[in-house]
């Protein structure tokens, strides 16, 4: 989280509003640990990892209902190693992101 301080400093100083998300909970083969975080501006700016990659575009979509809501929200992400590399999850698994707003 300390790297990400920079980041979402500049962003709120700049006015704009910011998310953050976090893994929570993940099964199988998972590319980034538990506690994971990305924060994400209201202008769609990401700083941080929750997926390496593999995620993260849907991750700043629900960013962005959460931040215009300024409701937090649980989402699961996942797919069956059989089908893991046509969605772009080259790791197969579930992961589970907490995604809220920053005051």
């Amino acid at each position: 989280m300390r790297d990400l301080l920079p980041e979402i400093r500049t962003w709120q100083h700049q006015g704009k509003t910011v998310a953050l998300a976090t893994v929570v909970k993940a099964w199988g083969s998972s590319p980034r640990p538990l506690g994971a975080k990305m924060a994400i501006s209201s202008e769609g700016e990401m700083a941080g990892s929750v997926s390496g990659g593999c995620v993260e575009g849907a991750v700043v979509e629900e960013a962005l209902a959460v931040l215009s809501s300024g409701r937090a929200k649980l989402i699961e992400y996942g797919v069956s190693d059989d089908l893991a590399w046509t969605v772009g999850l080259s790791c197969g698994g579930k992961l589970e992101i907490f995604i809220e707003p920053l005051s």
